[in-house]
């Protein structure tokens, strides 16, 4: 069942289409209206924006050895990298809160049987980095 989401109210479908919109025109300034959070929008706009190269880094290290993220269009492309941001730099977050919430937001632009492929994916992403993290935290 597809569920539809505002945009006004969903953080990460904001996310995500600053994101799209900055892969169709990065030469435009991005503009960050007011929103109750603002400052957690841009920052993981902005941080996936700096970070693109090792997120790409980060997505070929724990998926499949013949995974390529340029076979995937561009807005599933847009979710993995934002989540995989939330995923390293918002410890704070609870893995499955991070999931949950680009699931929903993933509904409001690609098929169903992408969203559960997606699902899969930021799975392990995530709990590939999570245990990493824990590992690295307690040494």
């Amino acid at each position: 069942m597809k569920i539809n989401y505002s945009p006004k109210n969903n953080p990460r479908v904001i996310i995500i289409q600053k994101l799209y919109s900055y892969l169709i025109n990065n030469e435009e300034l991005i503009n960050f209206p007011k929103h109750r959070f603002k400052k957690f929008i841009k920052e993981v706009v902005n941080g996936s924006i700096e970070r693109n190269d090792l997120l790409e880094d980060e997505l070929k290290k724990y998926l499949s050895k013949d995974f390529n993220s340029k076979s995937f269009d561009k807005v599933f492309q847009i979710i993995l990298k934002a989540a995989t941001y939330e995923l390293l730099y918002k410890p704070n977050l609870s893995l499955r809160i991070i999931i949950k919430e680009y699931l929903n937001a993933s509904n409001y632009f690609i098929e169903e049987n992408q969203t559960k492929y997606l699902n899969a994916l930021l799975d392990t992403i995530g709990k590939n980095l999570r245990n990493l993290n824990e590992r690295i935290s307690t040494n």
